[in-house]
């Protein structure tokens, strides 16, 4: 198994190839960026497709007070993500590079990378 860094980044890349995956095979990562309001949110989006990525906005309720608590107890509010799509090798220097530009595509409009995922079977 390949060694990662010893970051949020890293622990998950390590937690996906523990579960068998084979890491040397493209994967379809989902890059959140989170966006301030629907209309950023959007715009958001519309600058990620135009870079090439597979964008979506999506509006989350949030938990009502007292449910979904995270562990420091608070409420889990109301936001607005724009999800990133690519497939890809899973490569921890081009996941953090992806971010990196994420960032910069959605900080114009007060927006940044928010983590990553992939769905496995």
């Amino acid at each position: 198994m390949a060694d990662y860094p010893d970051d949020a980044d890293g622990e998950v890349l390590a937690e996906i190839a523990a579960q068998g995956v084979d890491m040397s095979q493209p994967l379809l990562i989902e890059f959140a960026v989170a966006a301030p309001d629907e209309e950023r949110a959007q715009a958001i989006a519309d600058a990620l497709a135009a870079a090439g990525y597979e964008a979506e906005v999506d509006f989350d309720e949030g938990e009502p007070e007292g449910e979904g608590d995270d562990p420091d107890g608070e409420a889990f509010a109301p936001s607005w993500s724009v999800y990133a799509s690519r497939e890809m090798v899973p490569e921890y220097d081009e996941i953090i590079r992806i971010q990196s530009e994420l960032d910069r595509l959605a900080g114009p409009f007060e927006g940044y990378s928010d983590g990553w995922g992939v769905l496995l079977d």
